[in-house]
């Protein structure tokens, strides 16, 4: 017995011993970390970008019969060919056409916060994707979209800027709450990010809720990467209450989805309960679903596609190629408590 109570001292001295060398050893590798990231993200403030937002918006509202052809053959590509002249000058004095072009061009009368960011953007996508190469940046003064609310191709981006007026603008009066909220100023260039991380982001097949999650989750860690001027609720569309809510929820959120079996389930409404844009998620339980944001599947995969890349020594590239198995797998994922 005595050797027993000995051997119990003994290991609670060694303990007490270890555990300020496992904080100071967590305390090294937070603050190499952080000098690993500030460097990287000193790398990227260095890259050229040439990059100049054509403000196709203002030409076409002061264009003149004149000039007309001129501006067309700057910007062939915002004309089809099957309409002449006329259409386009008829269009130009429309009543609607001349009220989106006074409000946007109210709201912008300068895209300088809007140009740095995208940018910004831009570096981040020379640095993990050497081949990319800038595109035109042109801003049209069209209807409002707010499913499509940026246009994306290799060569050419074009901004709607009817899009980010901000949601209390009367345009928007009539659309819901959370719809209306996607459309504020700071989102454009995370809308922007958003149809890069589609375009290099591998999707396999999905079948599976889970499949579901990872996407999303390799989506907005994409966006962690490229946009990390942004903050984690921008980045997810959230309000900051929202994001809240979602981390102070994270373990219940999981819970839930194991305990209902959701994450191997094949049952494509869990997509429009959990992932797409909805004012709210559904449990099916009346206080918690009137109190979460929308989307919250979103969030699971994020957390657990950034376990994934805290525990595993790879690269940003290669997870993006990564299949749901592979990432599940091996993310250790631990919800926040």
């Amino acid at each position: 017995m005595p050797n027993k109570n000995k051997a119990n001292t003994l290991l609670i001295k060694m303990k007490s011993l270890l555990k300020p060398i496992y904080f100071l050893l967590l305390t090294f590798l937070s603050i190499f970390s952080c000098e690993k990231e500030d460097k990287t993200e000193s790398e990227i403030a260095k890259i050229s970008i040439n990059l100049t937002v054509e403000r196709f918006d203002k030409a076409f509202a002061e264009v003149t019969p004149k000039d007309l052809p001129k501006l067309k053959g700057t910007f062939p590509f915002m004309f089809a060919k099957q309409y002449d002249d006329s259409f386009w000058l008829d269009r130009q004095k429309d009543t609607l056409q001349i009220e989106l072009q006074n409000e946007t061009i109210k709201k912008y009368k300068d895209l300088k916060t809007e140009a740095l960011e995208i940018e910004s953007l831009f570096q981040h996508l020379k640095f993990y994707f050497p081949q990319f190469k800038t595109p035109r940046v042109v801003t049209v003064a069209s209807d409002v979209d707010y499913i499509n609310k940026v246009i994306v191709t290799d060569t050419i981006v074009v901004l709607p800027l009817a899009n980010y007026l901000g949601q209390g603008h009367f345009f928007y009066q009539g659309l819901q709450a959370y719809i209306a909220q996607d459309l504020e100023p700071e989102l454009m260039v995370v809308d922007l990010a958003n149809k890069y991380a589609k375009h290099y982001t591998f999707e396999q097949r999905r079948k599976t809720f889970l499949d579901d999650l990872i996407y999303e989750g390799k989506l907005l860690y994409f966006k962690d990467k490229v946009i990390p001027f942004k903050s984690n609720s921008q980045k997810l569309s959230y309000t900051d209450t929202e994001y809240k809510w979602a981390q102070a929820n994270e373990e219940y959120i999981w819970r839930y989805f194991v305990d209902k079996e959701l994450l191997y389930n094949t049952d494509p409404k869990l997509a429009s309960r959990f992932i797409n844009p909805s004012p709210f998620s559904k449990f099916y339980l009346e206080q918690i679903d009137s109190d979460s944001p929308g989307e919250l599947g979103k969030y699971i995969g994020w957390q657990i596609v950034r376990a994934y890349m805290e525990n595993n020594t790879i690269s940003f590239k290669q997870m993006l190629t990564k299949s749901t198995k592979e990432i599940f797998d091996n993310a250790n994922y631990k919800p926040r408590k």
